[in-house]
């Protein structure tokens, strides 16, 4: 789904780096992990971003294939440990922003609805509210409007599979434009950023990473220095 494999350019798309962390700037269509079908992946840039050391560095998380942004790699075993158990334990502050068709009641708020998976032959799998299911809470923020659509940041307490693309459709009552999956498919891919990330590392200062507004989001008039401003600054908090 969505659109073709994109050139990843190393160089220009590392919003953090030192001895035990490298935080990429994920461009929308590249998958985490290898397809089944085949194709690119970031697997097979891993070689690129050892910057000296023997061994690639590893992801600690995943970010779905159509989704940008950052994207946190643990440059050895100990540190890959140390990430894997922050994100476990909720401590990982993460910062999306999103684009949906029309205007929001309200300013802010928060969205509470439990997830769980359904499949079935005919249209595949798909994850759905479920009160039985696993916990999930997003909270919300309008940020700017333009164009009959909202540009809105998602802060996710909880990390479930399509988290915030199923609390869009069903918490705000609007798919994030561009979702094949909750939605309709749009020429430009899915919109949804991750725009910033804030991992804690004990005594040492926290991993802060920013990834700036994606050129998709510009170019539906997202692209004013107050937008921009809030992927810049969501990993400075």
């Amino acid at each position: 789904m969505g659109f073709h494999t994109p050139a990843f350019c190393v160089a220009e798309t590392l919003p953090f780096m030192d001895g035990e962390a490298i935080v990429i700037d994920k461009p929308a269509g590249l998958p985490v992990t290898q397809p089944r079908k085949g194709g690119r992946s970031l697997d097979d840039y891993l070689v690129q971003l050892r910057f000296g050391f023997q061994r690639s560095p590893t992801a600690v998380h995943r970010l779905d294939q159509d989704t940008s942004g950052c994207l946190l790699l643990a440059r050895h075993a100990k540190a890959a440990k140390r990430f894997g158990a922050a994100f476990e334990s909720g401590a990982v502050e993460k910062t999306y922003l999103g684009i949906v068709e029309g205007d929001l009641d309200d300013d802010l708020g928060t969205i509470d609805i439990a997830l769980g998976k359904t499949s079935t032959a005919e249209a595949g799998w798909r994850i759905v509210p479920d009160a039985a299911g696993k916990r999930a809470v997003t909270h919300w923020k309008r940020i700017a409007a333009t164009g009959g659509r909202t540009l809105v940041e998602f802060r996710p307490e909880t990390g479930r599979t399509h988290q915030i693309r199923v609390h869009a459709l069903h918490g705000l009552g609007k798919p994030l434009l561009g979702d094949p999956f909750y939605g309709k498919s749009y020429s430009s891919g899915l919109m949804l950023h991750a725009a910033g990330l804030v991992v804690p590392r004990g005594d040492k200062p926290p991993v802060l990473a920013a990834a700036p507004m994606p050129r998709r989001f510009i170019d539906l008039g997202f692209g004013s220095q107050q937008d921009q401003s809030v992927a810049e600054a969501a990993g400075d908090e």
